[in-house]
């Protein structure tokens, strides 16, 4: 039962780490088509369709709406 526990555990430390290497890769290939010569809308094609591309910032004259369910969740 032991060698069976230590495979799961084995295979959780994989794919956290797989996870982690996605991400990475992700955001080096969002930085790389962010410089890159394509026109806007295929930039922000291939953006979109990136795992774990971090969501674009939210300007700062945007309006911030907070749920009341949500702020009631925090406490």
């Amino acid at each position: 039962m032991a060698a069976k526990e230590e495979k799961m555990i084995l295979v959780s430390v994989v794919a956290e780490l797989l996870e982690e290497y996605t991400a990475l890769v992700a955001r080096v290939l969002e930085q790389l088509v962010r410089g890159a010569p394509f026109p806007r809308r295929i930039r922000f094609l291939i953006l979109r369709r990136l795992p774990f591309a971090s969501p674009r910032p939210t300007p700062p004259h945007a309006l911030r709406v907070r749920s009341p369910a949500l702020l009631n969740a925090r406490d």
